[in-house]
């Protein structure tokens, strides 16, 4: 299953943001296109997507690194696999990946937290 960074803004990305953000959080408004270019050409974050055997965006996570006097740090955010590819083993791809990524970029710790619900 492939994952891959995103470097550009598509109207397949938005697309899938549109379907994903709601199933992450339904109270929080989608991102536009400003926001995820922002996102996507900042230094700190790493937008990560999955991909069914079709191409479908099917997932995505943010990857944040950042340094402090203490060291090199990471934050995965957003993880969300859509209703219907769940099960399938795309969150753990993304997870992996991300962590893969943020050792290689010299983090010391990785840190991921869930919601309850």
């Amino acid at each position: 299953m492939p994952i891959e960074v995103v470097h550009a803004v598509t109207d397949e990305l938005l697309e899938a943001m549109q379907r994903l953000m709601p199933q992450l959080n339904p109270g929080h408004p989608v991102p536009d296109r400003q926001a995820l270019e922002r996102i996507v050409h900042s230094e700190a974050s790493t937008l990560l997507v999955s991909r069914d055997d079709s191409g479908r965006i099917t997932g995505m996570l943010t990857l944040v690194v950042f340094h402090t006097p203490s060291g090199t740090h990471a934050w995965i955010e957003d993880v969300v696999v859509d209703a219907g590819s769940r099960g399938q083993g795309f969150g753990e791809a993304l997870t992996r990946t991300a962590i893969d990524m943020a050792h290689e970029l010299g983090a010391d710790s990785v840190n991921l937290t869930s919601r309850p619900a």
